[in-house]
C-alpha cells in the first residue's frame, strides 16, 4: 500500500469567470499545496464542489492533478457517490487514470443502514485494485457510519483508511480501539488533528491547508517527534483559522482564502455563492493574525 502520507489537502476546484473548470489553474495550485505542507491531494471532494463537477469534468481533473504532481505527492480521486454502480464506474475510470488511491463519502440523501453501508463499500472495493479511503461526514450525508461498521471495512484488503469527520472524538478513538494497527484513521475536522493524533490516529486530510499547510505538517512532525509542547502550541495558534473557515459552508470561506493569497480559484457555482463583505473581512482579519496576509 502506498504511504498517502500526513496531510493531505481536500483541494478546491478553480472555475473560470464563466464557470467552467480552469484546469490550468488547478494545475498550479496542486503544484503549490504540495510546495507548501501537502503530501498529498484529495481532488472533487466536498471541498471541491464535487456535488456539481460532471464525470468528464472530474476525470479531466485526476489528470491534470495528476500530470502536476503525481511524481511527488499522492493524488486521491473522489469517486463516491450515492449510487454504488456510479460509484464503481468512477472508481475503475480513475484507477485506468492512475490515481494512488480514490476516497468514498458515505452515501447521502438515501440513508442506508448499517449493512447497506457495508455492501456499498465492499462492492467498491471488489471491483478495483486502488487502495480506499471511506469519508464519513454526517454533517452532509445525513448518517453516520458506525465504527463497528469501519471495523468490519478494515477487514477488506484494499480498504485501506477513514476519513472521519463525526467531530465526536469519542468515535475516532473507537475506531482507533477495534480496527487493525495499520488501518489509517485522518480527521477530516482540522481542529481535531491534534486531539486525533493524540488517540493514535495518522493525519487529517484538510481543508485549512490550502493556507497553513507548513503548519501543520509542523505541528503533526512535532507531535511525532514528541515535542508535544509545541505541537500543541501550533494547534491553539491556528484554531482561529481552523473556525473561520467554517463561518459559513464550505468550502465558501477556504475558496475565497485561496483568492486571497492571490491564487486564482475563482468563483464558486451554484447553489453555493460568494461570502459576504462581512464574512471576507473576518477572514482576511485571522489570516493577519496568524501571519499568513499582510
Amino acid at each position: 500500500m502506498r504511504n498517502f502520507g500526513r496531510v493531505l489537502t481536500a483541494m478546491v476546484t478553480p472555475f473560470n469567470v464563466d464557470y467552467s473548470v480552469n484546469y490550468n489553474e488547478a494545475a498550479k495550485l496542486a503544484k503549490y499545496l504540495v510546495a507548501n505542507g501537502s503530501d498529498g491531494i484529495v481532488v472533487a471532494g466536498s471541498t471541491g464542489e464535487a456535488a456539481t463537477l460532471s464525470k468528464d469534468e472530474k476525470l479531466e481533473l485526476f489528470r491534470t492533478v495528476l500530470d502536476a504532481v503525481g511524481d511527488s505527492a499522492t493524488v486521491i480521486a473522489g469517486t463516491g457517490s450515492n449510487d454504488t454502480r456510479a460509484s464503481i464506474d468512477m472508481t475503475q475510470a480513475a484507477e485506468k487514470i492512475g490515481v494512488h488511491g480514490a476516497m468514498l463519502v458515505g452515501p447521502y440523501y438515501n440513508k442506508p443502514p448499517q449493512e447497506g453501508f457495508y455492501q456499498h463499500f465492499k462492492a467498491i472495493a471488489d471491483s478495483t485494485g486502488l487502495p480506499l479511503i471511506v469519508y464519513n461526514v454526517p454533517g452532509r450525508t445525513a448518517s453516520n457510519i458506525l465504527p463497528a461498521t469501519i471495523a468490519r471495512l478494515a477487514e477488506i484488503n484494499n480498504i485501506v483508511a477513514v476519513k472521519e469527520a463525526s467531530g465526536s472524538l469519542d468515535q475516532i478513538s473507537e475506531i482507533i480501539r477495534i480496527t487493525p494497527n495499520d488501518f489509517l484513521v485522518y480527521s477530516g475536522d482540522d481542529g481535531l488533528t491534534l486531539p486525533l493524533l493524540g488517540v493514535g490516529g495518522n493525519g487529517v486530510i484538510s481543508v485549512a491547508a490550502h493556507i497553513v499547510g507548513k503548519r501543520m505538517q509542523e505541528m503533526i512532525t512535532a507531535f511525532f517527534a514528541g515535542d508535544i509542547a509545541k505541537a500543541q502550541a501550533i494547534h491553539l495558534e491556528l484554531m482561529p483559522f481552523f473556525k473561520a473557515i467554517f463561518i459559513t459552508t464550505n468550502p465558501i470561506p477556504i475558496k475565497e482564502c485561496v483568492n486571497i493569497i492571490g491564487i486564482n480559484a475563482g468563483p464558486l457555482r451554484l447553489p453555493l455563492i460568494s461570502p459576504t463583505a462581512g464574512e471576507t473581512q473576518q477572514l482576511k482579519q485571522v489570516m493577519q493574525s496568524i501571519g499568513v496576509l499582510q
